[in-house]
């Protein structure tokens, strides 16, 4: 995590000034967000008060490469040194964001900061948004299969506070100020060990929905693009992913015993729920990693996996579903055996 811890409440205020200063009107009802986001605090790389005064998108972008560099190095080692692997077994790194732009990508520096050899293989995502994290699993799986013996690094950063627009007006601008947080998370995979089985991913794109989720990039950064209709279009369209993922691996609905869901606000959360015909508390991980972290888009499940792993919430041989949405509009799935 970066070292700033803000509280929601301090959000809130931030939001206040910013908005009213700004002439926006209606602020006080708006506001609302903050207190319906069911977020205590959240870890940013900058206080909120950074953003008062204007910044160039090449600064901002300048410090989030230096910034995902050191997250995702410590969330990395910490991963490796868990794992017990030498840092030169490792065949292939995944690497996961869509908050920044480096080219060479953030994995080409991770690969001489963790010590990595030479010859491993690289696969940068973007543009994934927040089903990266889920995404990334299923594809380091891949991977893993593909090059028995040597085991996969997945590595998912998100800096969302380097992408505030002070001088938007939008409600989406505000429910990102309200929800988004920064954050990494790595996991390693290898044929050795004894963490979950990853069974394999599904992923779902739909047409014609590019408008619910995403970036416009501006003159001064990523501009948020965030649709109100997003919890509706899941209800409508997420119950066909489901089935076809289960299909895809021989499984039913029905056998899923846990649900590691990428809580992208509590109304999404909700409308998942009621697709996978669960009760509201079979998200409650979820929603303890909002209260508590925010949204790291992508890194968000990876914390929702550690925590899963660390209290012990499964008995072996127990069927797990991670899942994330994100732009695309797309959804991602993961099936785990414990």
């Amino acid at each position: 995590m970066p070292p700033y811890r803000v509280t929601q409440e301090h959000a809130k205020s931030f939001a206040r000034g910013m908005f009213s200063d700004n002439g926006k009107k209606n602020v006080e009802r708006l506001l609302r967000i903050f207190d319906n986001a069911d977020i205590e605090g959240r870890h940013l790389c900058v206080p909120f008060e950074w953003s008062r005064p204007e910044h160039t998108f090449a600064y901002k972008n300048s410090l989030y490469v230096d910034a995902a560099v050191e997250l995702c190095a410590k969330a990395a080692r910490r991963a490796i040194d868990r794992a017990n692997v030498a840092p030169g077994e490792i065949g292939a790194i995944v690497f996961a964001s869509t908050s920044g732009i480096s080219t060479p990508s953030i994995d080409s520096k991770l690969v001489f900061e963790l010590g990595l050899p030479r010859d491993v293989r690289r696969v940068p995502v973007w543009g994934l948004g927040c089903a990266a994290g889920a995404g990334g699993l299923g594809l380091a799986a891949e991977l893993a299969h593909a090059r028995p013996g040597r085991p996969v690094l997945l590595v998912a950063v998100e800096l969302c506070s380097y992408t505030y627009q002070r001088d938007d007006l939008s409600k989406a601008n505000l429910i990102s100020s309200a929800i988004f947080a920064d954050g990494a998370g790595a996991v390693l995979l290898g044929f050795d060990g004894d963490g979950p089985r990853v069974l394999g991913g599904h992923s779902t794109t739909w047409p014609d929905t590019e408008d619910i989720m995403g970036w416009e990039i501006v003159e001064k950064g990523m501009k948020v693009r965030l649709s109100r209709s997003l919890p509706d279009f899941l209800e409508r369209a997420m119950p066909e992913t489901l089935v076809a993922a289960c299909e895809a691996h021989g499984v039913r609905p029905e056998q899923v015993a846990h649900y590691l869901t990428h809580p992208g606000g509590p109304k999404v959360l909700d409308a998942v729920a009621r697709v996978f015909g669960v009760e509201r508390s079979a998200l409650d991980l979820s929603r303890s990693v909002m209260r508590d972290f925010g949204n790291m888009s992508s890194a968000t499940v990876l914390f929702i996996l550690q925590r899963f792993l660390e209290e012990a919430l499964y008995s072996p041989g127990d069927l797990a579903l991670m899942s994330a949405m994100g732009p695309g509009f797309s959804c991602e799935h993961v099936f785990l055996r414990c």
